[in-house]
């Protein structure tokens, strides 16, 4: 089996959550015996999208990745232009959505084409908010596999979405929660074919994990933390949870330190009891994650995090936003964690996590238990490469395929 994914952006040094999807799916099928190629920009920055990594064709992981100069990146109009037809997406006209995904960016037509040209039995496209994805289904259609990472925010209304949506030949979703809001908008699209297809994790991965060598590079010493690993971004959630933060520590002075671990967007304001570390490294993650009291993800635009599933995989508990459907999804079938949905409930889920020891053990436990079940690697390429398989072999001849 030949796959050509089409993404924005791709390395192991791209943070944003639907890359490192797209990667770790890749490299997956390929480790599974399919013949993988990407198709991608040669971006290393989503708010620019200026070209930064050399174009040209390398093999990275057992995955050939293409790298092509894109016509465009971020138009410097585009927030003021966005923020005028976001106003009242479902009303933009056809002129102004078209106008938005150009000034958005990136523009890359030679990643298209190639993808198109590549002979592969599908092409996957990730994710769903860019030109590349909006360009390579119009073009190919049927052929696309699209891999949403839908979150419900205000660009998902335009009205050029549901025509992308539509016209894919299969939707693989990460999450019910993401599933159920992509049906919610458009209902027609439960009659596509889709697969539930989440990400894999490997449950030994924080097997070494040193936290007290992390504490050291942190400078943290001694003191209990709650850890939030990503893009410090106020889309992301982090203003939100700083300002709880700091609400808590006013009424529970003297309780643990908040480390902000990612790559930096928006930094929070100097505070003594919260630390930003900037992005880490593999081990340093792990020694993170094994040593926090509970690791909070305070967006709600997440498609799956994986962030939560890699806190289990370290047997620690977490706390996530109750609006956020996947994570909150994840915390309710695992038994893993806990849910805020205001300050009030922050403080309390917070207070019974860190007072509660044998809870917040039964919480990590019960998290890894869920990764172990659902999210193992193995388990997740086999659904995944049977569904891919069964799609391509049912598109040339126009065969039903059932979700």
């Amino acid at each position: 089996m030949k796959l050509a994914y089409v993404t924005v952006r791709y390395g192991p040094d791209i943070h944003g959550g639907a890359e490192q999807a797209c990667r770790a799916l890749a490299e997956h099928l390929a480790a599974d015996g399919a013949t993988v190629e990407v198709h991608t920009t040669c971006a290393a920055d989503s708010v620019t999208w200026a070209d930064e990594l050399p174009s040209g064709t390398s093999l990275e992981a057992g995955v050939t990745v293409h790298r092509h100069a894109s016509s465009a990146g971020r138009d410097r109009s585009f927030e003021d232009v966005s923020a005028s037809v976001l106003a009242a997406p479902a009303l933009a006209t056809p002129e102004a959505q078209e106008r938005w995904l150009e000034l958005q960016g990136p523009v890359c037509p030679d990643a298209v084409t190639a993808a198109a040209d590549a002979g592969a039995d599908l092409v996957v496209a990730t994710p769903y908010l860019y030109w590349p994805t909006v360009a390579v289904v119009r073009r190919l259609g049927r052929r696309v596999v699209l891999h949403p990472a839908a979150h419900d925010e205000a660009p998902i209304r335009l009205p050029v979405f549901r025509s992308v949506f539509a016209s894919a030949g299969g939707l693989a979703f990460y999450t019910d929660g993401e599933r159920r809001l992509v049906e919610r908008l458009w209902p027609e699209l439960a009659a596509a074919p889709q697969l539930l297809c989440g990400l894999g994790v490997d449950p030994g991965s924080a097997a070494g994990a040193d936290p007290q060598a992390f504490r050291r590079a942190a400078g943290i010493g001694d003191r209990p933390y709650l850890l939030c690993l990503g893009r410090v971004d106020d889309g992301k959630g982090t203003r939100l949870l700083d300002r709880f933060f700091r609400a808590y520590t006013r009424r529970r002075p003297g309780g643990p330190a908040l480390v902000f671990a990612g790559p930096v967007v928006h930094p929070p304001d100097p505070h003594p009891d919260v630390l930003v570390t900037g992005p880490l490294s593999e081990t340093d993650k792990w020694g993170a994650l094994a040593g926090a009291e509970v690791v909070v993800n305070p967006s709600v635009n997440e498609s799956f995090s994986l962030v939560v599933l890699e806190a289990w995989v370290a047997g620690r508990p977490v706390l996530v936003n109750a609006r956020c459907p996947a994570t909150a999804e994840h915390a309710r079938r695992s038994h893993g964690g806990l849910a805020f949905a205001d300050y009030a409930t922050f403080e309390t889920a917070l207070d019974r996590i860190l007072a509660d020891r044998p809870l917040a053990h039964a919480l990590g436990a019960a998290g890894h238990a869920y990764v172990e079940r659902t999210f193992a690697w193995e388990i997740v390429t086999s659904r995944y490469r049977r569904w891919l398989e069964r799609l391509a072999d049912a598109r040339p001849t126009g065969r039903p395929l059932a979700g």
